[in-house]
């Protein structure tokens, strides 16, 4: 069975050697929505996948940390990266161009990540993430998939090179989070639900 919960963030972003001059050269932005898609054969106690409030917590803060930000690309032009940082206090690095297909593989990794590290506590079982999709407009989405998320072929990432401005981790309900996802120990001790 497949569930979806919707997300919804203002960004803005440059997305070099695209196509379209607009796009590559100049800062625009988008209002994303994210449909993050969970999947498993079982229900839990409660006769869910998963319950939709427990997306609330860490998912939808990371998700939330694009928000009113901008994300840049950690390939582009020092002089710009260290502008926007300057002049912006929400920002996410990417080590990845941030179109709309490589959101869909860094936001699949991030959730990846999070249900790794997540304690079940209800009966869930065999929880797993079936695909992330990005609608950057009314009219395009990009859906991505776990082949697409770890694909050498389409760009190596590696969360420990995506960074979080020290603002957007500031709001999250533990300014910590983004540490100890990334840390090896979370899997010994791993985020109650």
């Amino acid at each position: 069975m497949l569930i979806r919960k919707l997300f919804k963030f203002e960004n803005a972003h440059i997305v070099r050697d695209c196509t379209t001059q607009r796009c590559s050269e100049n800062i625009h932005g988008h209002s994303y929505k994210i449909e993050v898609l969970l999947e498993s054969n079982y229900l839990d106690d409660g006769q869910m996948v998963y319950d939709f409030g427990l997306m609330k917590q860490t998912i939808k803060e990371l998700i939330d940390g694009f928000d009113h930000g901008i994300t840049l690309w950690n390939g582009d032009d020092d002089a710009y990266l260290l502008a926007m940082k300057t002049h912006s206090h929400r920002w996410v690095e990417l080590p990845v161009s941030p179109s709309a297909e490589q959101f869909s593989r860094v936001i699949y990794l991030l959730v990846e990540r999070v249900l790794a590290c997540t304690a079940m506590q209800n009966g869930e079982r065999e929880v797993m993430l079936h695909s992330i999709i990005v609608h950057e407009t009314e009219t395009g989405y990009a859906q991505g998939f776990a082949k697409d998320a770890h694909s050498t072929l389409m760009g190596k990432i590696s969360l420990e090179e995506i960074r979080f401005s020290p603002q957007v981790q500031s709001e999250w309900s533990d300014p910590l989070l983004w540490k100890k996802l990334l840390s090896t120990t979370m899997m010994q001790n791993p985020i109650s639900v």
